[in-house]
């Protein structure tokens, strides 16, 4: 004869602090993504910085106004800035163009607002300011003129650029390859760390949970 002794207080009790766990285990992740969005952020706000390095050097004519002169490309020249915010949405990107403080070869002061300038398309009035005339080359030829001169489109190209590669990382890149490069998509897919600590949760309930659900989202990075 087989004798079987179900204790009910011992499994009830079991029962409802892996409730407890579980629901901890959630709200310990809501209070985690503080702490993630906050080191996620600058990492973010960098590969964005240098995905827009790396297609100023392959495209050099469609984002030099960004970057001083003669120095497309160059993260030490870069005439923007990525800033992040944290709130309850999310992490939230903000971009802004800074003045120039290079001086163009054949000039005497720096373009200042060159790259807000060139990447909205303003025209730009240039007239003499100390000299009875302006002297500029146009196809090599050497131009001498006492009339303001007026540029319709003094960056070729580059209106509107800046703004299109932003779109591409965090409209195309960052959906498509980011996620799954940096191992953030597959480190959400499965949340080992909740069936690891299950036992522990079986005995400690919430409080466990809490803890377990913070530090999974907390510590959730960027591979390197």
């Amino acid at each position: 004869m087989v004798k079987v002794i179900f204790r009910s207080k011992q499994f009830k009790k079991d029962m409802d602090n892996i409730i407890d766990y579980s629901l901890g285990f959630l709200e310990g992740m809501g209070r985690g993504k503080t702490a993630m969005y906050a080191a996620l952020g600058p990492q973010i706000t960098e590969l964005a910085s240098q995905f827009i390095d790396a297609n100023a050097r392959v495209s050099p004519d469609l984002l030099h106004h960004v970057y001083e002169w003669q120095r497309t490309g160059s993260p030490q020249a870069r005439l923007f800035d990525i800033d992040f915010t944290i709130s309850k949405l999310g992490l939230t990107f903000k971009t802004s163009l800074k003045q120039s403080t290079s001086i163009k070869e054949g000039s005497n002061v720096p373009f200042y607002n060159k790259a807000k300038i060139m990447e909205e398309g303003i025209g730009v009035i240039i007239r003499p300011k100390k000299a009875r005339a302006l002297r500029f080359e146009i196809d090599g030829q050497e131009i001498f003129t006492s009339r303001e001169v007026i540029v319709q489109n003094p960056g070729g190209e580059t209106r509107g650029q800046f703004k299109n590669a932003i779109s591409n990382f965090f409209g195309v890149y960052f959906r498509q390859s980011f996620l799954q490069a940096s191992g953030l998509a597959q480190y959400f897919k499965y949340p080992k760390v909740y069936a690891k600590n299950l036992n522990a949760g079986k005995r400690g309930g919430r409080s466990v949970g809490i803890k377990t659900g913070y530090q999974w989202v907390a510590t959730a990075g960027v591979k390197r």
